[in-house]
């Protein structure tokens, strides 16, 4: 009796590295990301205030102390006058054209002197900054004249001009000076020594160093000296008015001593104030401009 065997079932094909071949799997659709969610610092998650709500929040509550004061009996009118008091004194002085007289006049006297102060303070640090032999000729002479307190040189400048609006120009272009020059001579030396390799690198000539590497690399400290030195413009014209003077902000502050006229006084301190928050905006307007290549932080 034969028994008859079935054929072997054929093996699987096998490549040359003895693997077989697979049937070929069917291509998933790539699985859809997930949302991203965006992260935010703590302090932008908080509840957002206007800016500018908190800004004049202390103003607001110093005059509502002021006035709270003044109205309980605390601050006696001939010691300091009332907010509401000092407003209408301010409103006659602009109705009169008195208070709108002598801001013209001290702005005047306040732009004339910046402008000269800013020519001779950045032109001095120009040569300082610059050149070694600049440095040797005007550092050493700038940084002995600096520490001479301005203001007492009044005198001086009143027997060498006279009482006219020479003196009170000069003591402010003085005071203007010293600032940008500290500033402008710092942010000069300031300036990254590799990228003035860069620069020669690149076949800059002297004069394109300056102009594209060196001037631009200042102009931060620059901008910081000009802020400075409108605070020290309008502390000069305080003392330039109240010597020798028939007209300005200082002048009428000197009238308004003579006859113990407070509210007269703090409207006049008052403008100064203001006139110089105004000079500040201007700069910082001018410097956000000037400086957009420089991220900064600006808190948080």
């Amino acid at each position: 009796m034969s028994i008859s065997h079935a054929p072997p079932s054929p093996a699987p094909a096998s490549d040359i590295s003895g693997k077989s071949e697979k049937e070929p799997v069917e291509a998933k659709p790539p699985a859809t990301p997930p949302d991203l969610v965006a992260l935010l610092p703590s302090s932008t998650r908080r509840t957002r205030v206007p800016r500018w709500l908190r800004r004049t929040t202390g103003p607001v509550l110093l005059l509502a102390l002021w006035q709270l004061l003044s109205a309980t009996g605390v601050l006696s009118g001939d010691v300091l006058a009332s907010p509401g008091t000092i407003a209408q004194v301010a409103g006659d002085l602009i109705e009169d054209g008195s208070l709108t007289s002598a801001m013209s006049v001290s702005l005047q006297r306040v732009a004339v002197g910046l402008l000269l102060g800013a020519l001779v303070g950045t032109g001095l640090a120009l040569l300082s900054g610059l050149f070694r032999v600049g440095e040797d000729l005007v550092d050493a002479s700038v940084q002995m004249l600096r520490t001479v307190p301005f203001v007492g040189l009044i005198p001086l400048f009143i027997i060498w001009f006279g009482i006219g609006e020479t003196p009170k120009i000069a003591i402010i272009t003085l005071g203007v000076s010293f600032p940008l020059y500290l500033n402008v001579y710092a942010g000069i030396r300031g300036v990254d020594s590799q990228l003035i390799e860069v620069g020669e690198s690149l076949g800059l000539s002297r004069w394109g160093l300056v102009r594209h590497v060196i001037l631009p690399g200042a102009l931060p400290g620059a901008m910081t000296g000009l802020r400075y030195s409108l605070g020290i413009a309008w502390l000069a014209l305080v003392f330039a008015e109240q010597i020798n003077a028939d007209s300005g902000i200082g002048f009428l502050m000197v009238q308004a001593r003579d006859f113990l006229r407070t509210d007269v006084i703090v409207v006049c301190l008052i403008v100064y104030a203001f006139l110089g928050l105004l000079a500040d905006f201007v700069v910082r307007t001018l410097e956000r401009l000037l400086l957009q290549w420089r991220p900064t932080f600006t808190g948080r």
